[in-house]
């Protein structure tokens, strides 16, 4: 015979709510990753916790679309909206890789009316690489 599951309080079935609407967020941190091909834009709280995110395939960017600056536009304005709307007033801005869509998302970012505290390029530089594979005898 099946085991009976016992309720908790008065909540009938687990769920409680949206939890994504009911936080307030005042200060945040946009994190750009622009690569040749795409543009991934993540808007999280100062702990890290992902808020909003958006990419150009999310959009409806389809192949070479995906990592034009008007594409890096449109994602960091769908990608702000959302926190907007969830009281962010300001933000640190951490840009990351080599695409086109930098300039555009970062222009994006502030049209939004978001104060921005700082903007600071992460990208990951390789000081003297990895070791060259062992030569090839014959």
């Amino acid at each position: 015979m099946a085991k009976a599951i016992p309720r908790i309080g008065s909540r009938r079935n687990g769920r409680i709510g949206s939890r994504k609407s009911t936080r307030r967020i005042p200060k945040g941190v946009i994190h750009v990753q622009a690569s040749f091909h795409n543009t991934i834009v993540t808007v999280t709280d100062v702990r890290g916790q992902v808020v909003s995110w958006s990419s150009a395939g999310t959009c409806g960017f389809r192949g070479r679309r995906r990592g034009t600056p008007f594409a890096a536009q449109t994602i960091a304005g769908n990608a702000i909206r959302t926190v907007v709307d969830q009281g962010m007033k300001r933000a640190n801005v951490m840009i990351k890789g080599p695409g086109l869509g930098r300039d555009a998302a970062l222009r994006a970012i502030r049209r939004s009316g978001i104060l921005l505290t700082f903007i600071r390029d992460v990208t990951p530089l390789p000081h003297n690489g990895c070791r060259p594979p062992k030569r090839r005898r014959v």
